[in-house]
């Protein structure tokens, strides 16, 4: 049986003599034409997760887009199919672009296709760093029907229910009902870290569990799980072990949740004011030392 894990785990050391190399480099496999805002957002996760570098892996037909919204992280980018995908030809040169990173994220605003399909895939299998699956990235993993045992490094999957019941083959429902159950016997299987989001998120390596208490009913909006793949992925290139990393993550995400929605209310939230509340959450989490969701008159 697995144990249940209240416990928040401590962010990467912040030494005074660091520089950029210090905290990593954080790679994300990202976006296609309509969905630049997929990369952009998981981009503002890792760059609010305190990793040194961030890297945005696009298609070149969007490069410009997600390049201009903002100057802090780095875009690389490869060539595109008819569609504004990441074309099939480009996995070589996205095995380059691992050079000298510390971890990689793959899948949000990706998109589908056949090429997508094995170049996920492959990325799962052989990549040796550190890799965070979500969005698009899940979907192509299960229509491979690939050993998801079978890989060459740690491995995080952060699906939402319809996307676990795909990965499952159940229907969203029956996931529903058998959350912690479904998703602990999957993790222990495949011997992964799984995020399987929604109200109580539950992040487990199959033998610790923890459901987080932060986050509200205002981050049921589209956008919200690439912040998320973001600001773990950086958490990861800054060395934090998988499950520590995802637990991390999935607390401060909730928490700049709760503190958007403080001030723009749940129904106003909107996924592109988490990046922002990102640093008050880390703030409030460093400093009142709080394990608790916040509260309004934390704020007073």
């Amino acid at each position: 049986m697995p144990t249940h894990d209240d416990s928040i785990p401590p962010p990467p050391a912040r030494p005074r003599e660091s520089h950029k190399g210090t905290y990593g480099s954080a790679l994300i496999v990202a976006g296609s034409t309509g969905m630049s805002g997929a990369a952009i957002l998981s981009g503002l996760g890792a760059l609010r997760s305190g990793a040194g570098l961030v890297f945005l892996v696009v298609p070149d037909a969007i490069q410009a887009i997600v390049a201009a919204s903002e100057p802090s992280y780095l875009t690389i980018g490869l060539p595109s199919d008819a569609a504004g995908r990441i074309a099939g030809d480009a996995a070589n040169v996205l095995k380059q672009v691992l050079t000298g990173k510390t971890a990689v994220a793959i899948g949000p605003g990706l998109g589908q296709s056949e090429p997508l399909q094995s170049l996920v895939a492959d990325l799962y299998a052989t990549c040796e760093l550190p890799l965070v699956i979500d969005a698009d990235g899940l979907n192509l993993l299960a229509k491979s029907g690939m050993d998801l045992s079978r890989k060459s490094g740690v491995r995080i999957l952060t699906p939402h229910p319809g996307e676990f019941a795909r990965l499952v083959g159940r229907s969203s429902n029956e996931v529903q009902e058998q959350r912690e159950a479904l998703a602990t016997e999957f993790a222990s299987r495949h011997q992964i870290v799984l995020v399987l989001k929604g109200h109580g998120t539950i992040v487990t390596d199959g033998d610790r569990n923890a459901i987080n208490q932060t986050g509200n009913s205002g981050m049921s909006t589209g956008g919200t799980g690439d912040v998320l793949t973001g600001l773990i992925v950086g958490l990861l290139a800054q060395g934090m072990p998988a499950y520590e990393a995802a637990r991390l993550g999935v607390h401060l995400h909730g928490l700049a949740g709760d503190l958007a929605a403080l001030q723009h209310s749940e129904s106003g939230l909107i996924a592109s004011d988490l990046p922002r509340f990102l640093g008050e959450a880390w703030r409030q989490f460093l400093g009142h030392g709080s394990r608790e969701p916040v509260k309004q008159w934390q704020l007073l």
